[in-house]
Formats: structure tokens, sequence, C-alpha cells
């Protein structure tokens, strides 16, 4: 790792070596078990005084960062430091920010072009995962499931209840909170702070109508449906006798309940969600789908603008 020292700055020496050393192990420059520089050597390249970069480490070892080793030299530890008091960490913050802005000083960046670019940098960089916010847990599992397929993210999911109350386990740091639009005055008023996507869904008697036979040859045939959503099974069945199919035409499962496969391998197509689609294996199955064909496409543009 590179240092560097602005004698003439208004932060101490001290402050800056241990400002350095924090942020080259957090940013993984400085590997855990890497050897720091040996005092002497710190000072004759640098023309510090022993006292201040011994000082400096002692303060580094102090907080965690760093385990000296008698006869060897002071070394980057090799398990993070301990968790800290919010003190103890905003101090740790304040020597950061104090080197960043005397360094950008010294190279002729105006304070403010320095908060704005931080201010940029924090919001590409806040989106770690995405958070589908749905209060139906087998709605949920589907939606999920169809955003995985493009989506390169990690997706949790929760309910309304956990959102309004940020329950343990769901944290809204560094997530992307998505939702339907029948929740999204909900996810808003449950977290009002946070930014909320809307996931387009799709016209479900649309995707059911590509698959099905000509009405005249839908006599006789039997026409599966199988979801754990029981919306699904209603909704799906509503749009199949619609569309002409007879309703004892119909084989319906709910596939929470044991042997709902049962039936299923004598009808001509089974009309499914992906998740139950994915148990079946079936080449007859017709996956219909909640989201519509370009959400996960526009999600990782999105994701894209904010982190690139």
């Amino acid at each position: 790792m590179r240092f560097w020292f602005e004698h003439s700055s208004e932060v101490s020496l001290r402050e800056q070596l241990i400002a350095q050393v924090t942020l080259g192990i957090l940013s993984g420059e400085l590997a855990p078990g890497e050897r720091l520089p040996s005092i002497r050597l710190l000072g004759r390249r640098f023309d510090l005084h022993a006292n201040t970069v011994s000082a400096g480490y002692k303060q580094l070892e102090a907080d965690g960062w760093v385990a000296s080793r008698k006869g060897s030299g002071v070394f980057v530890r090799t398990t993070p430091p301990p968790p800290t008091d919010r003190g103890a960490a905003v101090s740790v913050l304040d020597r950061l920010v104090a080197n960043l802005f005397d360094a950008t000083r010294r190279i002729g960046l105006p304070d403010t072009e320095v908060l704005e670019r931080v201010r940029t940098f924090s919001e590409r960089v806040q989106i770690d995962k995405i958070l589908l916010v749905e209060p139906d847990p087998e709605l949920r599992r589907i939606v999920i499931a169809e955003l995985a397929e493009h989506v390169t993210l990690p997706i949790e999911g929760c309910g309304l209840d956990q959102i309004a109350s940020t329950a343990p386990g769901t944290s809204l740091a560094g997530a992307l909170l998505v939702t339907l639009p029948s929740k999204l005055d909900r996810v808003k008023a449950g977290a009002p702070a946070s930014r909320v996507e809307v996931l387009r869904v799709r016209s479900v008697p649309a995707s059911l109508a590509e698959h099905l036979p000509p009405p005249s040859a839908r006599a006789g045939v039997l026409v599966g449906i199988a979801s754990r959503w029981p919306d699904f099974l209603r909704f799906a069945r509503t749009m199949l006798v619609a569309a002409g199919v007879p309703p004892d035409a119909l084989v319906v499962r709910d596939a929470r309940e044991p042997l709902w496969r049962d039936g299923l391998a004598h009808t001509a197509a089974i009309v499914c969600d992906l998740v139950t689609a994915n148990k079946l294996a079936n080449p007859k199955t017709i996956v219909s789908r909640v989201l519509a064909d370009n959400v996960p496409q526009e999600l990782n543009a999105l994701i894209g603008s904010r982190i690139s």
C-alpha cells in the first residue's frame, strides 16, 4: 500500500496514518495478516517522528484493526475488529472524512464537488438486494421465482407488517423495495422514507389464450390447474371457463395438499405458476406468469443506473 503525508495539513500526521491504514483495510488494499511498514521505515521515508508512528499504530491496535507481535512488527488482524460503540465508530468516520477533504483540497477540488460526488456514490452503491413486499406468502414465492430468473441481485421477501415494524431479519439497508400495484399505497405508508418500485403485472387472459386449443378442439380435453396460491387456482379456473373450457374438464389441484399431482398425468395441459412448474418438471405445463414480460429487464436497467 502506498502512504502519503501532508506535514502542513490541519489533520495531524498521526490521524493521517490512522485514516490511511483503516481505509486500506476496509478497501482490501491491506490484506489480513499483512505486515505494516516498520516505525523506523515510515519515519525515515516520510520524515515522521517515531513517537507519531508508534502512537498511530497503538491507536489502530486499540481499535482492533492491527496486532503487534514482539520482535516481528505490526500486522493487519486476520479477523475484523470486534463491534464498537457508536462513539468509536464515529471517531473512525471522522478520521476518514478529514483525510478525504484534506487530500481533495490539495489537488484543487472544491468541497462542494466532493460532497456531490459522495452523494452520487452513495446512491450508486446503496442497492445490494431487492426486497419484495407482498403479504401473501405464496404470491411472494412466485414473484421472487420470476424475478430470480433474470435478476442477479439477491432477492428477499417480507410482508407489510414486517416492513412497518422493521422486524428482526428484515433490513431496509441497501434494499430496493418493490411491490405489486395493488400494494403500493400500503408499502409507501409503511416505509415512507424508502423509494418503492412497482412491478407491472401481465394480463392473465392474454397469457392463457395463446396456449389454449381452438374452441372446436376443446371438447373432451382435460386441462389441469395447479398452484399453492389459492387466488391462482381461482383466477385460472375463471379464465379457462370464460375461454370455453367446460368446468367438468378442469382438474384443479392445490399444491399445498398431499398427493396433489394425482390425476394431472391424464390432462392435455397443466396451467400453473412458475414455482409449481419447477416442481412438476412436466412438458405439458403452461406457465402463467404474474409479472409483465419485460419487468426483469426494466428492473436490471434501474439497478444498473443506480450502481454503475
